[in-house]
């Protein structure tokens, strides 16, 4: 008989699961691996158009293939089809991937990274993981036209990069019967939710520090248009 509280924490697991934040990402990892295996059947495709290709140029230049020929070119589609296979294959996220990353796709690969530390976390860090999605997929269009040298843009890197991993790792290295023990302060599941909840804090200003300041640029262009068309027509 399972205790109440892993009851508990199995009902908030599921309804995270149906957050609007949890669906959005879902239907995004879906989308992406719809559109990767679309490529790689593409790519199977071409491989075998250029294969059935070279065996007509060689049957109309040099002779018929015949049975060899044939078994020669199977063996080189099913080749060329592992390599796609293998090729097309991304490997998962690592922090030292993110570390490695440019800074236009670091949101995308730290969102698919937290992604994959979902069975690691407690059902109420779930739901802050999908906030943090959903902050990372509007953050992501503003990191991508920033200078890598701005304050704002290191910030961001060290956040996602570095300090967002180290803390899920240290959580995730915890024991899962310690978890919930507070010990000399508050129990490992409380510090996850604390710091996963000043990350995603910290990413929503982040996005409002360059929506305004995106905005303050728009701003000085109108008045700036307005100075200029409205004073040549005066």
């Amino acid at each position: 008989m399972p205790r109440s509280d892993q009851v508990i924490a199995d009902a908030e697991a599921l309804l995270h699961r149906v957050s609007p934040e949890g669906r959005r990402l879902a239907e995004r990892a879906r989308a992406r691996r719809r559109r990767a295996m679309l490529r790689t059947v593409a790519r199977m495709g071409a491989a075998l158009a250029a294969v059935v290709a070279l065996a007509i140029v060689w049957g109309l230049v040099i002779g018929p293939i015949g049975q060899l020929g044939f078994l020669a070119a199977l063996v080189v589609l099913v080749a060329a089809w592992v390599a796609i296979v293998v090729m097309s294959h991304e490997p998962a996220e690592t922090p030292v991937r993110l570390a490695a990353s440019d800074l236009p796709q670091l949101p995308a690969r730290t969102e698919a990274w937290l992604q994959q530390q979902r069975p690691l976390l407690p059902a109420p860090a779930i739901r802050l993981a999908d906030q943090i999605g959903a902050r990372l997929e509007t953050l992501a269009p503003q990191l991508a036209t920033l200078d890598p040298a701005e304050p704002v843009a290191q910030r961001a890197r060290k956040l996602l990069s570095t300090e967002l991993p180290d803390l899920v790792q240290g959580y995730a290295r915890v024991p899962a019967d310690l978890r919930r023990v507070a010990r000399d302060g508050p129990a490992p599941d409380a510090q996850l939710l604390e710091g996963m909840g000043l990350v995603e804090q910290e990413l929503a200003r982040m996005s409002a520090d360059l929506a305004s300041g995106d905005l303050h640029k728009l701003a000085t262009q109108n008045r700036y248009l307005e100075l200029k068309y409205k004073g040549d027509g005066e």
